[in-house]
């Protein structure tokens, strides 16, 4: 586990006519600020990465679909810098992911469907405060493709 990422089961409510799914309260421990809600809808195989955030927490959570979330820890103070942690998402695996500022990340969606993960991030979207790079930089220790394990 990357220090300072947290994982926080999420409820799903269900009956005859359909679920509710929670995501995030402002009563919750983890819970700091709201900044904005987006949703980022990925077509089957595609990936979005790399990114990382200066000031900015994510709180992830997959809607619909089902997605491989990489994080990538490089701060050079962190007890696990070096290390790379993938989660796997999905309503049937319904949690929040919280990515402090400072962890490289992104996902891939898996599967014949396109997935819906949706962030609150506790500050709006500023270019600024964002870091970019190629799925496939040489800098991150990651390959996308599918193992066939």
């Amino acid at each position: 586990m990357i220090d300072g990422v947290i994982l926080t089961p999420l409820k799903q409510i269900f009956d005859e006519r359909g679920k509710v799914m929670h995501m995030l309260r402002e009563d919750s421990p983890i819970f700091s600020r709201f900044g904005e809600i987006y949703f980022s809808c990925t077509n089957p195989g595609a990936v979005k990465a790399w990114h990382l955030h200066k000031e900015l927490t994510l709180n992830y959570a997959v809607i619909y679909g089902q997605i491989k979330f990489v994080l990538y820890d490089e701060r050079k103070d962190s007890p696990t810098c070096g290390e790379i942690q993938e989660l796997f998402m999905s309503p049937e695996n319904y949690f929040l992911v919280t990515v402090p500022p400072g962890i490289w990340n992104g996902f891939k969606s898996v599967g014949n469907l396109t997935s819906i993960l949706a962030n609150c991030a506790t500050l709006p979207h500023s270019q600024n405060e964002i870091m970019r790079r190629p799925a496939n930089d040489k800098k991150i220790p990651y390959k996308w493709e599918l193992e066939h394990r």
